[in-house]
């Protein structure tokens, strides 16, 4: 799969802008606040119908304007996929495929499998639980539609339970019977939801850490452990004897909503004993896990978004990560850098065909 050209019209800093693309690399390089990361954003946009840096959708449309375009053609498997994103001021996103909207976005997801590396990932070990829950369900949702669609109907009825809190907190009543109904609910989309994370943790350990070792250099043992209080009990239990916590909060208190992953090296800590290069390659490596994983269950190869990563690593990091992409498991790259003679040195090392667009 490969992205043949891109078209922007009022996205983020861009007023009109159209892009060719090579099947393999592609590089944007400027000064800062040229739009590099936005092309990027775009593109990311595209295979998940919403911005990667930014949640609300209203502000990536450009300032002074009230709506923009994001159209793109992939090539996926013998033939041509036209996505368009669009979004008008007060109204809903719409996403085409092909020239037919879709009824839920949710039919979208997995179709365009991509993986970005960015230095916003920082947040995935130094930021709270919900960081890491969504990377987990990002990697699972673009290969399983089952998980998607169970996690949606997990958050809805949480919603559902957390707004009959706050009522009886409101009228002073309680009605065990209606809450007995949201507990089965959350407890049989939680089960397969836990159960799905916890099989995706075990495939995907292993491929973190060959990753690792090879971004690294180093011999340091990496772990990723999931962790959630459904391995010692089910969540119906949890939520029954919660419930006098949770009405008091007048909010669901557990739940696979409140799960997290565990990032260690050598058995302690990332966050807290991790250098700031094992960090860095600890969150590379984690990301690059993902490309190969989706690799294998999504049945074709991702595109991988590179940004600004070289100006953040040692040399010797940025020799690793080259190594690793000049392969032929890997498919479209899409890079952006400050300076454009490193990044000339750098895609020609990796020994594919390249554009590289000043911006």
């Amino acid at each position: 799969m490969f992205l043949k050209n891109l078209s922007l019209v009022n996205y983020k800093n861009f007023e009109a802008q159209q892009f060719e693309f090579d099947s393999k690399t592609n590089c944007f390089v400027g000064d800062n606040g040229k739009g590099k990361t936005n092309v990027l954003d775009a593109i990311y946009h595209l295979a998940f119908g919403k911005s990667y840096f930014n949640p609300l959708a209203g502000q990536n449309i450009k300032h002074g304007e009230q709506f923009f375009i994001i159209e793109g053609t992939f090539k996926l498997k013998d033939r041509n996929e036209k996505i368009v994103c669009s979004l008008k001021k007060g109204m809903k996103k719409i996403i085409k495929r092909n020239n037919k909207v879709y009824d839920r976005l949710s039919d979208h997801i997995g179709l365009l499998p991509l993986v970005i590396i960015s230095p916003a990932d920082r947040d995935l070990i130094l930021e709270g639980s919900d960081i890491r829950r969504k990377f987990v369900d990002s990697v699972i949702s673009q290969s399983d539609k089952e998980y998607l669609q169970t996690l949606l109907k997990y958050n809805k009825t949480l919603q559902q339970r957390n707004t009959l809190l706050k009522y009886f907190a409101a009228n002073h009543s309680f009605d065990q019977e209606t809450i007995s109904v949201y507990n089965e609910q959350l407890n049989g989309f939680g089960k397969i939801i836990f159960e799905k994370r916890a099989a995706f943790i075990e495939d995907f350990i292993p491929i973190f850490r060959e990753q690792y070792l090879a971004i690294s250099g180093g011999q340091e043992l990496v772990n990723v452990h999931y962790e959630s209080k459904l391995f010692s009990q089910d969540l119906l239990s949890l939520l029954e004897s919660n419930i006098e916590k949770d009405r008091a909060l007048q909010y669901t208190s557990t739940g696979i909503h409140k799960d997290d992953l565990r990032f260690e090296i050598e058995d302690y800590p990332i966050k807290k004993f991790g250098s700031q290069g094992q960090q860095k390659s600890f969150l590379i490596a984690l990301k690059f896990a993902q490309f190969h994983f989706l690799k294998a269950h999504a049945g074709t190869t991702p595109i991988m978004l590179l940004d600004d990563i070289f100006d953040k690593l040692d040399e010797n990091r940025v020799k690793h990560i080259i190594t690793l992409v000049d392969d032929e498991n890997f498919g479209q790259i899409f890079i952006t850098d400050t300076h454009p003679e490193r990044t000339e040195n750098v895609v020609k090392s990796i020994h594919q065909s390249y554009k590289i667009f000043k911006l």
